[in-house]
């Protein structure tokens, strides 16, 4: 069973030396239960609206079995809101949820838009060496939600996928396809299952190309199975003509 192990909310702003100027991005778990609208959690902001937030990045989900990787590989407690995320979920693969999947958490339902994609505030917030690109080859991106109902939700929350679209688009596929990355297993601390000798490697299917994925996005969309966030659209359209993706 998935649960909602915490939420979280920002916690304060802090100086940035990126474009902004403040970062929204240090968030914290709150207790009791907190309300969901169109534009995210009760009281939580984000710095940078350019590029984060909005009605088709509302919510931030992050799975606990992907935190616990990064635990292992940085050699410290990777706490709820760390990476900036709202929601720290455990039992779930955020990373292998379906584009357009929904969740209903409290009362509140959510929808999988589509993955983070890490930028330099993230890489300053961890202090890590070449973050930014140790966590996008590690394909564990966690999900933006939208809202498509109001409710509330608090820690301890289940955690129930009650849609999931047949176009079978996951969050990793597309990530994994835009950088040419391999899927990270599901609970797993490696970005793949195949061994050294990449024996694993000859067995398994070739993974489909971005063009081919967002052919599959945009027929479901067209069709009505799935409603693509602006920026997923956008992508999908370019990497259908080929054309390149920034």
């Amino acid at each position: 069973m998935a649960e909602l192990l915490a939420v979280c909310r920002v916690y304060v702003l802090h100086p940035d030396p990126g474009t902004v100027g403040v970062t929204a991005i240090d968030k914290r778990p709150v207790e009791g239960r907190v309300k969901v609208r169109p534009y995210g959690l009760y009281a939580d902001v984000q710095a940078d609206r350019a590029n984060h937030g909005g009605l088709d990045q509302a919510v931030y989900a992050y799975a606990q079995e992907d935190a616990d990787h990064w635990s292992v590989e940085l050699g410290r407690e990777v706490t709820p809101g760390l990476f900036g995320e709202n929601l720290r979920i455990s039992g779930l693969d955020v990373n292998g949820a379906v584009i357009g999947e929904q969740w209903r958490i409290g009362s509140a339902l959510l929808e999988v838009t589509q993955p983070r994609t890490p930028c330099q505030t993230f890489g300053r917030r961890l202090g890590e060496q070449r973050w930014v690109r140790r966590f996008t080859q590690a394909n564990r991106t966690g999900a933006y939600l939208r809202v498509v109902e109001n409710g509330d939700l608090g820690a301890g929350d289940t955690v129930d996928v009650v849609h999931h679209p047949l176009h079978g688009v996951t969050v990793a596929d597309w990530f994994g396809a835009q950088y040419g990355l391999a899927r990270a297993a599901a609970g797993s601390g490696s970005a793949g299952s195949a061994d050294s000798t990449g024996a694993d490697d000859a067995e398994a299917p070739s993974p489909e190309s971005l063009e081919e994925l967002a052919q599959r996005l945009l027929n479901a969309h067209a069709a009505g199975e799935v409603r693509l966030s602006v920026d997923m659209h956008r992508r999908s359209e370019q990497a259908a003509s080929r054309a390149v993706v920034d």
